[in-house]
């Protein structure tokens, strides 16, 4: 257990500072509430809909496919730090990984998925 020492005194101090500065911030910081910045709607306009209006498809089409690359060029970053480890294999399967992914976003940027009318 003591090799978690250090961890444990590191989570402590930055457990502490973290306190500190937010603690600080309440103290120094004006404390009015302004009228425009608790209003509903930040972005100027006046609300003209119910907030309960449906949403065209397309922002959860870009969204899903945001988070699909998203998620697929994170296994570039444990890929990327092994590397050195990793026979010809390793490095041609990621290879293979990237063009069958590029092929996708080929795909759909063909199909207009990601075309905004």
């Amino acid at each position: 257990m003591i090799e978690y020492l250090p961890l444990l005194v590191y989570v402590c101090i930055s457990l502490a500072l973290s306190i500190l500065i937010l603690s600080l911030s309440f103290v120094f910081s004006t404390q009015k509430a302004d009228p425009e910045k608790v209003s509903a709607y930040e972005c100027g306009f006046d609300p003209f809909d119910d907030a309960r209006a449906r949403f065209d498809i397309r922002f959860y089409l870009v969204a899903i496919l945001f988070i699909i690359f998203d998620l697929e060029v994170t296994f570039l970053f444990p890929w990327a730090i092994s590397l050195n480890k990793l026979n010809m294999f390793g490095f041609w399967s990621m290879v293979l990984f990237l063009i069958i992914l590029t092929i996708g976003f080929v795909y759909e940027w063909r199909k207009g998925a990601l075309e905004w009318e």
